[in-house]
C-alpha cells in the first residue's frame, strides 16, 4: 500500500528530503509515484500539514 499526499499539501518540501526511495515529485502538490514508493511512511511522518495519508 502506497502513500498519498491530499490537497491540505502546502508543497514545502520537507516529505521530498525524507523519502528514502526517491518517490515524491515536485508540484502545486507533490505527488507519489506508487510503483516506487516503499510503504515506510517517513513522509507522512515528516509532513507538518499531516497531507500524506496511506493510501
Amino acid at each position: 500500500m502506497a502513500y498519498k499526499i491530499t490537497d491540505s499539501c502546502v508543497a514545502c518540501g520537507t516529505c521530498m528530503g525524507e523519502c528514502p526511495s526517491g518517490a515524491i515529485s515536485e508540484g502545486d502538490i507533490y505527488k507519489i509515484d506508487p510503483e516506487v514508493c516503499v510503504d515506510c511512511g517517513t513522509c507522512a511522518d515528516a509532513c507538518p500539514m499531516g497531507a500524506i495519508v496511506a493510501e
